[in-house]
């Protein structure tokens, strides 16, 4: 699917500190945290309260499972064993893998085929961020687009497998993964009853609870247009994922044009709607992981209409550095960067 690296945006959390030199703090006011690369990428889990380090050495095998499961990397991934048999047979999953493609082809569905989980091949042929990356040909396009169509990832449920009636097909789910990661890391907070921590997968951010000292998290969002570590906005949340995608993510720069990897499936070519970052709020970052890339795909009116109707926040950026935001987040986020401005 898309080859995300939100990592890059620098989703920055900003940590609590706690206070008190000689007094003592309780339980839940020590935290634990974790680093480590998994589903190609850096992640950083932080728990507090008891048992802390034990959840998050949970958290990141469990992380570690889904990868194992979906990453187009993994030679004996499943996902790999489904674009292997693309014209030859179905391919029987996991549960997990199955629920990822499933809602892939249902933002395929919403998005009239903008998001679409078929377009690895579309991916591969460009290579943005590797050392292959390239501007196609027009033959090569041609021969490539017509693999990608998400109506012919037949899904059966009672069986619960995936076939990709056309040889040549390939999917890829990278980017949804993260987030449907994400909310089983919130699902393994929940079932230890922790108060407080979050999960940043490569910039799939989900808080959960408030810090300990009650206060809110703050998430800074990347500003697009300078180096990794400059924000031009923060938000304060709490129980609820955080996703950008933009076109400053992966991109090589050739004759003086940005390609981007989000790619516009009907084209072949990177996107261009207008907008250089998209982030989207709300309770489940498996959700908000497809929307991201979605709003991005559909431009400003349309992306942002999808994702009221999904009953998620969102603030796109466009290229002339205005910002649109949902009236849900208008008292959470906050622009610190006077380059931009609310359209």
């Amino acid at each position: 699917m898309k080859v995300k690296q939100i990592a890059v945006i620098f989703i920055l959390i900003f940590s609590l500190i706690l206070a008190g030199c000689g007094k003592k703090s309780s339980e839940y006011e020590l935290s634990v945290t974790r680093t480590s690369f998994i589903m190609g990428t850096l992640v950083t889990v932080k728990v507090y309260g008891p048992d802390r380090a034990k959840i998050a050495d949970e958290v990141l095998a469990e992380l570690k499972r889904i990868e194992e499961l979906m990453s187009i990397n993994i030679t004996e991934s499943e996902v790999n064993e489904i674009n292997s048999n693309a014209g030859v047979k179905p391919v029987k999953v996991s549960e997990d893998t199955f629920k990822v493609i499933k809602l892939a082809k249902e933002y395929a569905e919403m998005t009239n085929g903008l998001f679409d989980p078929s377009v690895g091949p579309l991916v591969q042929l460009w290579g943005i961020g590797t050392r292959h990356k390239k501007v196609p040909t027009k033959e090569e396009l041609a021969e490539v687009l017509p693999l990608i169509n998400y109506k012919n990832i037949i899904l059966d449920e009672k069986n619960q497998t995936v076939y990709l009636s056309r040889p040549g097909m390939m999917i890829d789910v990278g980017g949804i993964a993260k987030g449907y990661a994400a909310d089983l890391a919130i699902d393994i907070f929940k079932k230890h009853k922790v108060k407080s921590g979050y999960v940043n997968i490569g910039g799939n951010v989900m808080v959960y609870g408030k810090k300990p000292d009650k206060s809110l998290w703050r998430i800074g969002i990347q500003d697009p247009r300078a180096p990794r570590d400059d924000l031009m906005a923060v938000i304060s949340l709490e129980n609820q994922a955080v996703v950008t995608s933009g076109d400053y993510e992966r991109y090589f720069i050739e004759n003086g044009i940005r390609y981007h990897h989000i790619l516009n499936p009907k084209t072949g070519y990177p996107a261009r709607t207008g907008l250089i970052s998209a982030t989207v709020i709300g309770d489940s970052s498996f959700h908000a992981d497809a929307l991201s890339t979605s709003v991005f795909l559909l431009g400003p009116e349309k992306g942002m209409a999808l994702a009221k109707k999904m009953g998620y926040e969102v603030m796109v950026i466009t290229d002339d550095k205005k910002v649109l935001m949902s009236e849900g987040i208008e008292d959470k986020m906050k622009i610190i960067n006077e380059e931009y401005s609310k359209k």
